[in-house]
């Protein structure tokens, strides 16, 4: 190719010439600091072939790629055997934790419980979801670990889109999960530890409560906790939660756990706030 441009006389051989005299500098020198006994043996056009047997790219892809190439040989070895050491560590890190647990320990979270694997991998159990969920195939892959190729096709806002995706889709699975047996059983073990918060009303001493959606359509409300002692519905007390959308919980699961777990559903509460004025009751006029 350099030839070519060479025999042609333009000003493109003269430039790729000294691109090329440079790079090969370049490379020698790193030669010298890698391997003196081996650099040493070196001279002229040898130094260029060696540097070529060695691994390094043609003279050709230099030419266009000379910026790109010329800060690779001031790395030393023992910083690339630490560079590669640090990607170990990171990569094992970002390996102990699934997805699915990354997203139910981010803070705003706590009311959701880890589904299954086997449970989202079983295709009768995600129908009808493909058309509600933009993205749905990636956003799968995403829940389930599943490495794919499209983070390098998709852009930046485009991998945005496939991330909120992936949650919109696990709260759509999280809210069918949690009506099933295992389902179910996951969410009393957050109940017992008051994951979902306690009433707020005074005269329920306390009482654990349950999350709940006001509608199973997606975007139409946020999640709210129920009393099963006074049956009525607050705002969670964490703003983030508060965030969270209440078809991800739907509207049956809390009755559903009470039916499940009858020796858990509370009294009613007996005792209501009256209303007085110096310890007089206050009478409708």
């Amino acid at each position: 190719m350099y030839r070519g441009e060479r025999a042609a006389g333009g000003s493109k051989g003269e430039v790729g010439s000294v691109d090329r005299k440079r790079i090969n500098e370049a490379l020698d020198k790193q030669l010298e600091r890698s391997s003196p006994s081996t650099s040493r043996a070196i001279n002229g056009k040898d130094k260029s072939s060696q540097s070529l047997q060695m691994g390094k790219h043609p003279p050709d892809h230099y030419r266009d790629s000379c910026s790109a190439s010329l800060p690779k040989p001031n790395a030393s070895g023992d910083e690339s055997e630490t560079d590669s050491e640090e990607s170990d560590v990171s990569g094992s890190d970002g390996d102990d934790t699934s997805w699915i647990s990354w997203f139910c320990n981010l803070r705003g979270n706590e009311f959701f419980c880890e589904v299954d694997d086997d449970y989202i991998q079983d295709d009768f159990n995600l129908c009808g979801l493909s058309s509600q969920v933009p993205y749905y195939d990636y956003a799968l892959d995403l829940i389930l670990d599943v490495e794919s190729s499209h983070g390098d096709m998709f852009t930046e806002e485009q991998n945005e889109l496939v991330e909120s995706a992936a949650e919109m889709l696990y709260g759509l699975i999280h809210s069918r999960y949690i009506l099933t047996g295992k389902g179910i059983a996951a969410m009393l073990d957050k109940y017992k530890n008051y994951d979902f918060g306690r009433c707020p009303r005074v005269y329920c001493c306390g009482q654990p409560c349950l999350p709940v959606g006001q509608s199973d359509i997606p975007r139409s409300s946020t999640v709210k906790i129920y009393c099963p002692r006074c049956e009525d519905i607050f705002y969670p007390r964490s703003k983030y939660q508060g965030n969270t959308d209440g078809a991800y919980f739907g509207t049956t699961f809390p009755n559903l756990f009470l039916m499940t777990y009858q020796h858990l559903k509370p009294q009613k509460a007996s005792q209501s706030y009256v209303p007085r004025v110096f310890g007089f009751k206050i009478h409708k006029p």
